[in-house]
């Protein structure tokens, strides 16, 4: 099997964010997209940005198009915003985004209706009926075939950061689940998701897609969910392992901390310099304690199982990368990663608005809607986060 890994430029980003519909006045999700997403997709077809439905009438997801820096993608998402406010502040439905909703339970929500994703359900169950999970996804352009499967492991070495700031998904179904991030342990139950197989040329991944289409696990490169996946299709390497950020501006420094960490690389790469992998039980491992602990999380950082605080081996790699970020022209997009670390991630926003509120998990949920359209408040970054 052969499968082209299209041409793209270099370090170039593409945004995609699922976000939920909420009732403006419980919070509670509601299932609304097949009323308001026609309209979307016609007034949107000659944009660059996308508005579509996904896996549950619940939500949606916008798509940037392919932007030259970060903030040229997040202006996309910020018009797609826009325009979906445009359909849904007059039906009294409010946008919020993190890895899961404080208290909606599966059994209330309905599948959208396309065959794609009842064939998913069919298969998969109750697992697949338990996927209220929301996320972003980063592409990064990569010009050559030959660096992307590197790239992976290298980034592997990175999932807990990135966990660690995304992670905003500390309830589920109304309970506290002591986890900073339950959504990247429930999404890793499909088939086809989780930590991606240790393969180093692009013959091995071919082969890899081969196997899983001869036996009818997948019918496509599309159906690979891996938290870090080569996207053929658009010549990316597609991060989706982050929890769903609540805000723009998180979002967007997420993003940038992608852009960077790709960019610099793809720069080992060319000056013939060998990248670093852990190994595989490292990354497992890794990836449980930063959905577990979040910022707290201590991680391990090189194969001879060094051991630091995630959120110190964040700042070290910040700046590091800041001479990059500057020249890639997103240093005030990768500004934002001190400001999360310093006020702190959504799921501790989160369980400081529970504790604030004697457990009422709709005022999280009106947390969340007021954060998307304001960004965290004062009030919230001074409770004990």
């Amino acid at each position: 099997m052969t499968i082209t890994f299209a041409t793209s430029s270099r370090s170039t980003v593409g945004i995609e964010w699922e976000l939920m519909l909420a009732d403006e006045e419980t919070g509670d999700l509601v299932g609304r997209a097949p009323e308001i997403v026609p309209a979307l997709e016609e007034a949107t077809a000659l944009e660059r940005h996308t508005v579509t439905q996904e896996l549950l009438t619940n939500t949606i997801e916008i798509t940037s198009g392919i932007g030259g820096t970060v903030a040229a993608a997040v202006d996309d998402i910020s018009d797609a915003i826009q325009a979906v406010r445009e359909q849904t502040d007059p039906l009294g439905i409010e946008l919020m985004c993190a890895g899961s909703h404080p208290f909606a339970r599966w059994f209330d929500q309905t599948v959208t209706d396309k065959t794609r994703y009842h064939t998913l359900i069919d298969r998969t169950q109750w697992w697949g009926r338990n996927m209220m999970i929301w996320g972003i996804h980063v592409h990064v352009g990569v010009e050559d075939v030959d660096k992307v499967l590197p790239i992976i492991h290298a980034l592997s070495g990175y999932l807990p950061h990135l966990q660690a700031l995304s992670a905003s998904s500390p309830f589920w179904a109304g309970e506290r689940t002591g986890y900073a991030s339950n959504r990247s342990l429930v999404f890793q139950q499909l088939p086809t998701a989780g930590l991606p197989w240790a393969l180093h040329t692009w013959s091995e991944y071919e082969s890899y897609l081969e196997d899983m289409q001869r036996t009818g696990v997948m019918a496509d490169a599309t159906e690979v969910r891996w938290d870090i996946r080569p996207a053929p299709r658009w010549g990316t390497i597609e991060v989706r392992a982050c929890d769903g950020m609540s805000t723009l501006p998180e979002l967007a420094a997420v993003a940038a901390l992608v852009q960077t960490l790709v960019e610099s690389f793809s720069r080992d790469l060319d000056e013939g310099r060998e990248l670093p992998e852990l190994q595989p039980w490292f990354v497992r491992e890794n990836k449980w304690r930063a959905a577990r602990f979040g910022l707290e999380a201590r991680i391990i950082i090189d194969r001879e199982g060094t051991q630091v605080p995630v959120r110190e081996h964040l700042r070290e790699t910040i700046e590091r990368l800041e001479p990059i970020a500057l020249e890639l022209k997103c240093e005030h997009e990768f500004a934002e990663l001190r400001a999360i670390l310093d006020r702190g991630a959504s799921y501790q926003r989160q369980l400081a608005v529970a504790e604030a509120s004697d457990g009422d998990l709709r005022e999280v949920a009106r947390s969340l809607i007021r954060e998307f359209r304001n960004g965290p408040t004062r009030r919230d970054r001074l409770r004990g986060v």
